[in-house]
């Protein structure tokens, strides 16, 4: 089974618009993806949900992290990177990948994409990673 990490913005375009990031959760709910997940990134779509642009109470942030906590397994990145130094708040997606050992991350974060990969993990758009899913299931 592929393992991925999800960047912050594929969960939340996924809750708020649907489209591909919905699908890709989706495949994670139906457990064709196993899908990692830090504190750090948690605590991004908390402060994303929460903040001004969005507004949602924390009562319905703390059920869609719920939600997002039986899809996901946890793990705690022992080591910090910084190879996106843009924005370095991108660097928690890579701290993440490298301690689950997965092969891609999904993200629409254009800082993330033009690295194309670090290290053994691939770093893909959402239409990107379908196509690669759907050859993956024959």
């Amino acid at each position: 089974m592929t393992g991925t990490v999800f960047d912050s913005n594929i969960y939340i375009s996924a809750i708020l618009f649907g489209g591909r990031p919905r699908r890709l959760l989706d495949l994670a709910i139906r457990g064709k993806l196993r899908v990692f997940i830090s504190p750090a990134i948690v605590s991004e779509i908390e402060e994303v949900l929460t903040g001004k642009k969005f507004g949602f109470s924390p009562e319905v942030v703390r059920s869609i992290i719920e939600e997002i906590g039986n899809i996901t397994t946890m793990v705690v990145p022992e080591k910090r990177h910084s190879v996106v130094s843009r924005d370095s708040d991108d660097n928690i997606i890579i701290d993440c990948a490298v301690q689950a050992g997965v092969e891609y991350i999904v993200t629409g974060d254009n800082d993330l994409l033009a690295l194309g990969s670090f290290g053994r993990v691939a770093i893909v758009g959402p239409l990107d990673f379908l196509s690669i899913v759907k050859g993956d299931e024959g």
